[in-house]
């Protein structure tokens, strides 16, 4: 199962697969009724042996087509949608366009309802899928004219047909292309605003929002809590610049990140001020993360070419498992250990 698809594209999914299977049950229908004549079609054409065996191959396919979309329907972010879409698709083509080529070959004029074909491949792989269908369809339909003469089809009015089909499919499959890049841009644009909204613009590390929510997927379990603070940074604003404050941010949040295990989480929560949430973690474990971190973010930075040094200060709290103590509570008990350890270097 696929969690990173946005929930527009599952309801989108889950909506064409709903279609498909009210449209293949009807085609089931369609083609009983056809196979017992009671579609009011000539009784040569139901005698001929080919369109008999189309149809009951057309009925097994959009059968098979009908089990497709209702997989698909159950699991809209399942791995293996596409494959089952295309396989669909393909199964759709050969009853369409079998049992078409075969009532043709009788004389009957069916050969709009191959649009269906085209339409279906349109909606589901665009411009590429429907190109493909027009041209499997239109194969299948010269082979039947080939094959049977001017009894299916006259050479003329085959060349409508085709030309007809090719228009659809272009039209079909344009729209479907445009509606997918739409699609897809308001997807990258809904992925952009969670970013910001959950993430720091300058560092690119997690906010205070996304600690909180990070915090409160650890309840029950133990957690440690670091809070850092940069020692000489106003000095670094007052003597270099802004710009290069902004760059010693950007390499602290960057050093943070290195040595967290799976689970913890670093984050900046305005100024610099730095949190780093420890999933599973005691006391003593958060001790030595801190101590790691010190030593990282002590390293020179260079910036514009000169080195940069600047000290930071940690304070550290942390909960056993089943303390319902929260990320706020273990925030304060952490600031106060960073302002301990910061007067004490007074």
């Amino acid at each position: 199962m696929d969690t990173n698809l946005d929930p527009s594209v599952l309801r989108r999914r889950r909506t064409v697969e709903a279609s498909s299977l009210v449209t293949r049950a009807g085609g089931v229908l369609c083609i009983t009724l056809f196979l017992t004549g009671s579609l009011g079609m000539p009784a040569t054409t139901l005698q001929a042996p080919w369109v008999l065996l189309a149809g009951i191959g057309g009925l097994v396919e959009i059968t098979f087509s009908l089990l497709l979309a209702l997989v698909n329907l159950r699991r809209p972010g399942g791995r293996h949608y596409e494959r089952i879409s295309r396989w669909g698709v393909v199964s759709d083509t050969v009853a369409i366009a079998g049992l078409v080529a075969a009532i043709q070959s009788t004389g009957q004029t069916v050969w709009p309802v191959l649009v269906l074909s085209i339409l279906t491949a349109a909606l589901r792989a665009q411009l590429g899928g429907a190109l493909l269908t027009w041209a499997g369809t239109s194969g299948i339909l010269g082979v039947a004219v080939l094959l049977h003469g001017d009894d299916a089809m006259r050479p003329g009015d085959l060349s409508v047909a085709v030309l007809c089909h090719l228009l659809v499919a272009i039209l079909s499959g344009t729209q479907a292309r445009a509606y997918g890049r739409q699609v897809c841009e308001l997807d990258e644009a809904r992925r952009q605003l969670h970013y910001q909204a959950a993430h720091d613009g300058l560092t690119g590390l997690p906010n205070r929002a996304e600690l909180d929510a990070h915090a409160a997927s650890l309840d029950g379990r133990a957690m440690a809590v670091l809070l850092l603070d940069l020692n000489g940074f106003k000095a670094v604003n007052d003597t270099r610049g802004h710009a290069a404050g902004d760059e010693v941010l950007r390499a602290v949040g960057a050093r943070l990140g290195t040595g967290l295990r799976d689970g913890d989480l670093a984050g900046r929560i305005g100024g610099d001020e730095f949190v780093v949430v420890l999933a599973d973690a005691g006391f003593d474990t958060a001790s030595e993360l801190a101590a790691r971190l010190r030593t990282a973010v002590c390293e020179p930075i260079d910036v514009g070419g000169r080195p940069v040094t600047v000290g930071v200060s940690i304070g550290v709290a942390a909960r056993t498992a089943g303390d319902p103590t929260g990320l706020e509570a273990l925030s304060l008990a952490a600031d106060a250990a960073m302002y301990a350890e910061k007067a004490g270097r007074v």
